[in-house]
């Protein structure tokens, strides 16, 4: 039953997974605390809009939704507030640029959620509202516990965020200086968590940070990502462990061998890469090179960790990130991109054009790429990649794959779910014929019949499901 007494709360998330796991964590607080949290913006009294800065078109998103939002200032809504990125970027800027909003939490304040809605309750039309905008330490890493989470993405899959911050410095990327420095999550805290997780019914975690590969340096003196898999993989009710945002270099042996041993740990691994060609990574900031990451027979580097992710998991599935159109990158260095990209036969490929941002070293280069000439080497790329990926999946059609179905299409009349080489939300989808009800979370066994380069359609095999 509706709680009467407190406001209603509206929860606008924009940008990556991270950033939905501190709405979550806010939500939770709001909602511990007896708020009434709407997906109607219409009865909302107050919208916390959880703002993405980090490349330009994530910055337009998070300004046009601030200001869809405010317009709902002229009807029933009381307090707007921003939270994220963006306010964390440009907190001097804001307000000034968008009266409309009441107050601002910065990406490592946003536990400090519940006092702002306080005050401004308080205050009830305060005109300065820059003056309860909190700003913390970004040392600071905000305490989240098992009982302070509104799970958002689903009611069995959910993001885990093991780590805030990034230590990298890469030259094109803001992240370092809005989240700071890499902050590991201390490990029992996020047992807790995954337990808490798993009694409400989430049966995939999916492991998220700026990068995942490193946790457990800061706060134990070396990496603990493998020791973390296998003390989350003993909860019961939790299926599946997927992992997102491993950086090829920090990629070891104990991790790998996590791929061969741990049945929960699926064969599938998020590597940015962003680059094949030695000069671009360079001047990228990036801490790896072109040998290190292939694997080719005539690849004299044993430590390759394509090839060690094949050795250890040949089934693996193997996901990248690339930037097309880096500052003085040239056709050839392009071209040897297709290339690598055609012989290394990547599962995965998400290709996104440069973006020059204010601040970081790389907006200073010369050379820098027209966006015409970035928008071409991108559509390569992809087309490229669509023949890799048909040729990839065209080698399950007849095979039989488990898959978690995530809802059902009353327009095709055909469930929907996603196999272990499917992240969700970045990655393709299974259509399932059943001429039974399927529940969302259910794991079936399902013939792969027809495919394309993203998506399969199959049969369910029979009723025995986990």
């Amino acid at each position: 039953m509706r709680n009467k007494k407190y406001m209603n709360i509206l929860m606008v998330s924009l940008g990556c997974d991270k950033n939905l796991c501190d709405s979550e964590a806010m939500l939770g607080l709001l909602a511990k605390h007896n708020y009434n949290i709407t997906n109607d913006e219409q009865e909302a009294d107050a919208i916390i809009v959880n703002t993405c800065s980090f490349i330009k078109d994530a910055m337009e998103e998070s300004v046009n939704t601030v200001l869809e939002m405010a317009k709902l200032k002229q009807q029933n809504l009381k307090y707007l507030i921003v939270t994220g990125c963006m306010a964390q970027r440009f907190k001097d800027e804001i307000f000034d640029e968008i009266p409309e909003i009441d107050a601002c939490l910065g990406t490592s304040s946003f536990d400090k959620i519940l006092d702002v809605i306080e005050e401004l309750k308080a205050r009830d039309g305060i005109e300065d509202a820059e003056e309860i905008s909190v700003y913390d330490d970004i040392d600071r890493l905000a305490t989240i516990t098992e009982s302070n989470k509104v799970i958002t993405s689903g009611t069995f899959m959910g993001y885990l965020k093991i780590a805030e911050g990034c230590d990298k410095f890469c030259t094109y990327c803001v992240i370092p200086h809005i989240r700071g420095h890499y902050r590991s999550v201390p490990m029992e805290q996020l047992l807790k968590e995954a337990e808490y997780m798993a009694s409400q019914g989430i049966e995939e975690l999916v492991l998220v940070a700026q990068e995942t590969t490193c946790y457990g340096k800061d706060l134990y003196g070396e990496k603990r990502l493998h020791v973390l898999v296998r003390e989350l993989a003993k909860i019961d009710g939790i299926k599946w462990i997927r992992l997102m945002y491993c950086y090829p270099e920090e990629i070891y042996d104990e991790l790998i061998d996590c791929f061969k041993e741990e049945p929960k740990l699926l064969h599938y691994i998020d590597m940015p890469m962003q680059h094949s060609e030695d000069a671009i990574l360079k001047r990228m900031g990036r801490r790896t090179d072109c040998a290190s990451i292939e694997a080719v027979e005539s690849n004299s580097d044993p430590e390759a960790v394509i090839g060690k992710l094949r050795e250890a998991a040949p089934d693996i599935a193997i996901r990248t990130s690339l930037i097309a159109g880096f500052p003085g990158e040239t056709q050839e260095e392009h071209e040897a991109l297709m290339a690598f990209l055609d012989e290394q036969e990547l599962d995965r490929v998400g290709v996104f054009t440069y973006s020059r941002e204010d601040g970081t070293p790389a907006a200073t280069f010369e050379n820098q790429i027209d966006e015409e000439t970035a928008e071409q080497w991108r559509n390569e790329i992809m087309e490229l990649q669509q023949e890799i990926s048909l040729d990839k999946n065209e080698t399950f059609v007849g095979k039989i794959m488990q898959v978690i179905i995530e809802g059902y299409s009353s327009d095709d009349d055909v469930y929907v779910g996603r196999t272990y080489r499917d992240a969700p939300g970045v990655d393709g989808l299974v259509f399932v014929n059943c001429d039974y009800e399927l529940m969302s979370g259910q794991i079936v066994d399902v013939r792969i019949n027809e495919v394309g380069p993203y998506d399969m359609i199959g049969g369910i095999v029979d009723e025995s499901a986990e």
